[in-house]
């Protein structure tokens, strides 16, 4: 009967600690979700501003703008994640430290694995969501932004056209539209071309880009034709429908051109001979690969920290500032000094190991200032007897 009654206290221990754990992982996560929900908001917000010219000067429509600005987020997810998870961190364990709850938790008989095990795997968690950002969505974003930033830059209508104003392109062209409409169409349309001494204008009451036969063409309808020599020669005529190329004018022969940040893994781990030659050295490529492996470990090391600053010494009930504020520096300065290392790694491939040596060396030394500090307990009636005497 009594080997009964021991299996069922045992499976009720486990299932109290179980739930107590679920409890901290509760705790601990929501301060990390509004962390690094405020992070990404304040990047979100930078990159608005940055994409303002989109507006501004190309003429582009604020879905143009919002669509670049969410595209470009998930490359600043290795840099917010982490420190929204410290931050956050930081902030439960010190509510959860204050309020007594987690000396609580060691009274229940909870060990010391027990208790940092639902930080640990909230830092997993963000851990594998910055790999599988940098890995899978930040190229993909990337490339897509790439190429809506060409096709803007490339935009005839952008280059070429200004509601309301005359803009001078090249070989003599300026091009004059009263109005353009959301769907492309312009109204009331004037070019001006001068080449040499000769004169030659078009007037349209409507017109739009296009191409025909791949080359780029503007359609105009309802207009007139005027051309002017130096020998004093006028030639006039008016028409329902006219095909002007633009083949001349515009530079058809760009192409995109990306960064290592907007390569595959495998492009940036085996690249060939042409993407090197237009992207960068082979170097750079291989040090923005090791980098985004790497940068996961930083949350490791972000939660690592916090806890030592938290439980990596003793309880104080004027607060944990200091120890804070030294947490905070010391993971500033691992990760300023890990963007210097993946800087140094494009010229010296063989730093590439320093990328996952330094955030698993900062979180191996957090860790062993927090299991020193974290003495064992031999039952959870001593930890009972210790409250009582430090509440007495």
């Amino acid at each position: 009967m009594r080997p009964n009654v021991r299996a069922r206290n045992r499976v009720i221990s486990i299932a109290r600690m179980t739930l107590i754990q679920r409890y901290l992982f509760r705790q601990i996560s929501l301060p990390v979700l509004a962390a690094c929900g405020s992070l990404a908001g304040i990047g979100i917000l930078s990159q608005s501003l940055d994409q303002l010219e989109v507006i501004v000067e190309r003429g582009q429509s604020v879905w143009v703008m919002l669509k670049l600005t969410l595209l470009a987020v998930p490359q600043l997810f290795a840099v917010i994640l982490p420190i929204g998870l410290f931050v956050g961190a930081l902030i439960a364990l010190t509510r959860l430290q204050r309020e007594q709850e987690l000396t609580a938790a060691y009274a229940s008989g909870m060990s010391r694995w027990q208790m940092i095990a639902p930080s640990a795997r909230l830092a997993l968690i963000v851990a594998g969501v910055v790999l599988f950002t940098n890995v899978l969505v930040q190229p993909w974003a990337q490339q897509t932004s790439r190429q809506q930033a060409f096709a803007i830059r490339t935009d005839l209508a952008a280059l070429l056209v200004e509601e309301g104003r005359f803009v001078q392109g090249p070989n003599g062209l300026t091009v004059y539209v009263q109005q353009i409409e959301q769907n492309g169409l312009l109204k009331n349309m004037f070019i001006y071309i001068e080449d040499g001494d000769q004169v030659t204008t078009w007037d349209a009451t409507e017109a739009r880009f296009g191409r025909v036969d791949g080359q780029p063409v503007l359609t105009m309808k309802q207009g007139s034709w005027q051309q002017y020599s130096s020998s004093g020669v006028l030639q006039q005529l008016s028409f329902d429908g006219y095909v002007f190329p633009l083949a001349q004018y515009v530079s058809d022969d760009a192409r995109i051109r990306y960064k290592p940040a907007d390569l595959w893994m495998g492009q940036l781990l085996n690249p060939t001979p042409a993407l090197v030659r237009d992207t960068a050295p082979r170097d750079e490529l291989l040090a923005e690969a090791h980098a985004r492996l790497s940068s996961p470990l930083y949350a490791l090391a972000a939660m690592a920290m916090a806890l030592a600053a938290i439980l990596g010494g003793a309880f104080s009930r004027t607060g944990y500032s200091f120890r804070i504020a030294k947490a905070a520096a010391a993971f500033l300065l691992v990760r300023i000094v890990g963007y210097a290392v993946v800087a140094a790694s494009a010229w010296n491939s063989w730093l590439n190991l320093f990328q996952y040596l330094l955030p698993a060396a900062a979180t191996a030394l957090a860790l062993r200032l927090l299991f020193r500090a974290l003495k064992p307990r031999r039952s959870s009636s001593n930890v009972v007897a210790q409250l009582k005497a430090r509440f007495a």
